[in-house]
């Protein structure tokens, strides 16, 4: 009897984290395998050409914009949208944009969220229609609202979006540097801590605190809308 009421009990939280998997692979069919984020002309600028350099642009950009904007914003439409906030929804959609410095990443925010905003409702999630514009506008309206409907806890909903932005950077810097997948693996491994530290830390900046001040990102962007060769969309 005790036996039968564990496994009642734990299969929900399984549940749960499978669909948090779901939502953070790099088969999740919303393009994020097309950016670099601006990684692409700081290799080519010299900025990052080795293992040790790629390390600290990846814990930059985490400290600088990743922990200091997008999680406390992917916090702030959690907590909006389970209290069915809309108004205040919106606005946290309209203020990520604001802090997205070129326009390859707004137009990056703008294609991940839509192609998340297709894909949710074959997956089983409603959107409710009023808040159908701040989806199409960031994919980070789309994760809180698959979140909250999955019931995948707001922290663990953090775990995940981090891990899928270092993820996809480090795909990308195997790629353009190049590093061998095992320099990338180890990459992956020795960030846990930072990527935790950033889920924490997030926890006490509410979303009208949130701020990037990435500015060796904003500028590689900004260069790379004009770069000659390119593999990626940013």
């Amino acid at each position: 009897m005790h036996t039968h009421s564990t496994h009642t009990e734990q299969a929900p939280q399984a549940s749960q984290i499978y669909r948090l998997f779901q939502l953070v692979s790099p088969s999740l069919p919303v393009g994020a395998f097309a950016y670099s984020q601006g990684l692409e002309w700081a290799i080519e600028a010299g900025w990052v050409d080795n293992e040790l350099a790629f390390e600290q642009w990846l814990v930059s950009q985490l400290q600088l914009s990743i922990g200091s904007l997008e999680l406390p914003m992917l916090n702030g439409a959690y907590a909006a949208i389970e209290q069915q906030a809309w108004s205040e929804l919106e606005d946290i959609s309209q203020r990520l944009m604001a802090w997205r410095e070129t326009k390859e990443l707004r137009l990056e925010e703008n294609f991940r969220g839509a192609a998340l905003a297709r894909l949710l409702p074959n997956l089983g999630i409603t959107i409710p229609c009023e808040m159908q514009a701040a989806m199409a506008r960031s994919q980070i309206i789309g994760l809180a609202l698959a979140g909250v409907q999955w019931r995948i806890q707001v922290a663990d909903l953090g775990r995940g979006y981090v891990w899928s932005w270092l993820e996809n950077a480090v795909m990308a810097g195997v790629k353009l540097i190049p590093l061998g997948q095992t320099q990338g693996q180890q990459i992956l491994q020795r960030m846990v801590p930072a990527l935790e530290q950033a889920v924490q830390d997030a926890r006490h900046v509410s979303y009208h605190q949130a701020s990037s001040s990435a500015t060796a990102l904003a500028i590689a962007s900004s260069n790379h809308e004009i770069q000659y060769t390119r593999l990626f969309r940013s």
